[in-house]
């Protein structure tokens, strides 16, 4: 039994002797592979410790209790098991990145984009030679960017754009020879960019845009033959673009706006960038002819010449390029006026791809042609306006059925708005002010239900305003001022509660009350219906438009008396009831406006005591001229002081009860023997006293009336000037063609509002039968809100007022004719 044993043992060495072995084998293995990886591990543990903030506990799982190849966010090897990766992007984690990073020697791949790291790059990524990918875009990092960087000669990818980074590029990383793309926009980087830029051979990708770049281009950029994008915008850099850089043909995306550069463009350079889809130089401060070669850039798809100083003519034709969609060549000098101006527009039409077509604030002159209808109908932006182009608008205009904006303002466009308009459903804007339009507004246009602006002041529309309007019920802002525009306010329009901008009627023949549905606009900015002529009472529910800043009602023939439930508009900022019978007193609720800075009250019916508050004591922001019945205020409104309503209460003297009829008797014997007097001298007068009107009873007038009576103040009509004004011969009433002459007094000159006080002052108290015979008066302001002062006499005809003050007598004493 014993040797059974003994042999069973014998034979058992040899495998237990394999498997000791073995295990011995594999624990060697395995702290040979601790050694290294221990490095990784630990340097990972650096890194968490660095981050204050994981909102989504990404770094939860680095811990012992899982291999470190297995954490989140961690890529390693499967030859050596070290850590290759480390991919932490859009996790919202915030700290800073530790400088253990660097000890993560087999690292290729950084990605930390879009979080909130903050600090500067840590000098010991430098040593990551291996290094391929390195992305820290979208975070809060600053400082400078390490020139050691460049010792990662392996780097593909630099990615850094939107961050806090400043001072100068590292001249540095021009040794990058494998760098295919350098991102770097959106940071603070100054100074110039280095001329080593141009050792980069492999770079396809330089965007650098929002910075403060400065000075020249270096010309070496033109040995980067691999660079298909350059984005340069919104820097500082200035002189000319260098030459060499339009001879890299590999170049799809030259973007270069807001800079300072300066000088022309090459007239071959359609031909020698032939690859070049985007190409913008706006905001710069280019010159010269627009290259006719531009016509063989084929690809073109984006070209932005807009906000430059180019010579007038556009000598491209555009019908070559068939992928072009957007084209702005907004404020850059161009045009003349000439009739032949906008040939180049109709080359267009071939353009199927066409979205935006910007040419506005130019001097383009010329018939807008009615190929514009047959443009594309993908466009949705044609910005045509403040040119001097003359014409009509399409009628077929309708066929653009893409279109976002239609943007015509201040050229010199006649005739009338077509209805095919209405056929535009996905019109937002419109805007054809301050051209010579007629006609009436059509009714189509209601259908845009998704227009939010609409802008057709300043023309010569007629007819009523179309209740249609109120089918656009997104509509922001509605300006329609300075038109023929008449009939009533429909319902519709004005209780549109989308309208949050403006709404502009002004100075139009708009008449009936101000329908109460105004109430409606509960989120409007701007209410201008001044210069109408509307009637009846304010309306109470105006109230409800409790965020109007900007109200004018003046120029009407508003009454009644100011309600006091405005009480709850107290955003206003500016408030003009003038020229309007409003009658009653001035609510005291004006003065607790704190916003209040411009109140103008003139030339109404409004009666009692000016109150207290605020705009009541600067007399340059209230007005309040032309109300008889005021009283009260600061001095500077030279209104006579309140009678006291409240007699005092005293306790009657002794012996008063007898003095009374004493006094009361003496009183009557003067009063009587007075009478007797006056009368006595009545008789005794050899000449009646000539009457004459006071001061008070005058006729106030507006400012629009003398302007409308003198041809707007035409120099025709000027008789004569002196140091407080100018006088001009007119008409106030054409049906009685009876002539007047007006004093305008000079507000501009140091005393005119001195000089106007005076002479009414003295032509209120002075009577005499040979002074002329004062009409009426105007202190109102102008249509640019200037304070004017005017007074109206009589027309005197022939000769001069000395003349027939001191008339010359012939030899039989009487005056000679003249």
């Amino acid at each position: 039994m014993a040797l059974k044993v003994l042999q069973s043992f014998v034979s058992s060495i040899p495998t237990l002797w394999c498997l000791s072995m073995l295990l011995l084998l594999y624990q060697a293995s395995h702290k040979t592979r601790l050694g290294g990886n221990e490095t990784d591990h630990l340097a990972l543990l650096s890194i968490k410790a660095k981050i204050t903030h994981d909102p989504m506990l990404i770094t939860s799982s680095w811990n012992d209790s899982l291999y470190f190849c297995q954490w989140k966010g961690v890529l390693c090897g499967q030859r050596h098991l070290r850590v290759t990766g480390l991919n932490l992007e859009s996790y919202n984690l915030a700290g800073f990145i530790s400088p253990s990073i660097g000890n993560l020697s087999f690292l290729r791949i950084v990605n930390l984009k879009n979080n909130s790291f903050q600090g500067g790059i840590p000098h010991e990524m430098g040593r990551l030679f291996r290094l391929r990918f390195l992305d820290l875009s979208t975070n809060l990092m600053g400082g400078k960017i390490p020139g050691n960087l460049s010792h990662c000669n392996n780097l593909r990818i630099l990615s850094l754009k939107q961050n806090k980074f400043i001072g100068n590029l590292p001249k540095e990383l021009g040794s990058l020879s494998q760098l295919v793309e350098l991102n770097i926009p959106f940071n603070n980087l100054t100074k110039a960019i280095p001329a080593s830029f141009g050792n980069l051979s492999s770079l396809q990708y330089f965007s650098a845009e929002e910075n403060m770049l400065e000075g020249n281009l270096p010309g070496s950029l033109g040995s980067l033959k691999r660079l298909v994008l350059l984005v340069l915008s919104k820097n500082k850099l200035s002189g000319i673009i260098p030459p060499s850089i339009y001879n890299l043909s590999s170049l799809a995306f030259f973007w270069a706006p807001s800079n300072q550069f300066h000088g022309s463009l090459p007239q071959n350079l359609g031909l020698t960038l032939p690859n070049i889809q985007k190409l913008g130089f706006a905001f710069n401060q280019l010159s010269g002819l627009i290259p006719h070669s531009i016509s063989n850039a084929s690809k073109l798809e984006l070209l932005d010449l807009g906000d430059n100083k180019f010579s007038p003519g556009v000598p491209i034709n555009f019908g070559n390029l068939k992928n072009l969609s957007n084209l702005f060549l907004q404020r850059s000098g161009l045009g003349t006026g000439d009739i032949n101006d906008l040939n180049f527009i109709s080359t267009l039409v071939n353009c199927s791809k066409l979205i935006r077509l910007h040419i506005h604030n130019n001097s383009f002159g010329g018939v807008l042609p009615n190929s514009i209808a047959n443009f594309s109908t993908q466009l949705q932006y044609l910005i045509l306006g403040r040119n001097k182009i003359s014409g009509s608008i399409p009628p077929d205009i309708g066929n653009l059925v893409s279109l976002n904006t239609l943007d015509l303002v201040y050229n010199q466009l006649t005739g009338s708005i077509p209805t095919s308009i209405g056929r535009l459903h996905k019109l937002q804007a419109v805007a054809f002010g301050g051209n010579n339009l007629s006609g009436e507004i059509p009714s189509s246009i209601g259908n845009l239900t998704l227009l939010n602006q609409l802008g057709i002041e300043e023309n010569n529309l007629q007819g009523n305003i179309p209740s249609t309007l109120g089918n656009c019920q997104g509509l922001l802002l509605l300006q329609l001022y300075g038109n023929n525009l008449s009939g009533s306010i429909p319902r519709e329009v004005i209780g549109l509660s989308s309208l949050s901008k403006s709404l502009d009627l002004s100075r139009n023949s708009l008449s009936g009350p101000l329908p109460q549905e105004v109430g409606n606009l509960r989120n409007l900015g701007l209410l201008n219906l001044s210069y109408n002529k509307l009637s009846g009472e304010i309306p109470s529910k105006l109230s409800s438009c409790i965020r109007l800043q900007y109200l004018y009602l003046d120029n009407n023939s508003l009454e009644g008396v100011i309600p006091q439930s405005l009480e709850s508009l107290k955003g206003i900022e500016e408030l003009d009831l003038s020229d309007n019978s409003l009658s009653g007193e001035i609510p005291k609720f004006l003065g607790n406006f704190s916003f209040l800075r411009k109140l103008d009250l003139s030339f109404n019916d409004l009666e009692g005591e000016i109150p207290a508050g605020e705009v009541f004591q600067n007399v340059n922001a209230i007005s309040v001229s032309g109300n008889n019945k005021l009283c009260g205020g600061i001095p500077a409104l030279e209104l006579p002081s309140c009678p006291d309503d409240k007699p005092r209460k005293k306790k009657m003297p002794l012996g008063l009860p007898l003095l009374i009829p004493t006094v009361c008797g003496v009183l009557s014997i003067i009063l009587i023997s007075s009478i007797l007097i006056l009368c006595w001298l009545r008789k005794m007068r050899n000449q009646p006293s000539v009457a004459s009107s006071s001061m008070d009873s005058w006729r106030i007038i507006s400012y629009n009336k003398l302007l409308k009576a003198t041809n707007g103040f035409s120099s025709a009509n000027l008789i004569g000037t002196g140091s407080f004004g100018s006088v001009y011969k007119g008409i106030l009433n054409p049906s009685d063609q009876k002539a007047i002459v007006v004093k305008v007094f000079n507000q501009q000159r140091r005393g005119g509002t001195k000089s106007f006080m005076a002479e009414c002052k003295a032509l209120k108290n002075i009577r005499h039968r040979n002074l002329v015979k004062i009409i009426t008066a105007c202190a109102s302001v102008d249509f640019q809100d200037n304070d004017f002062k005017a007074l109206v006499y009589e027309y005197m005809e022939n000769g001069s007022l000395e003349y027939w003050l001191h008339p010359v007598l012939s030899q039989t004493g009487h005056a000679q004719e003249q």
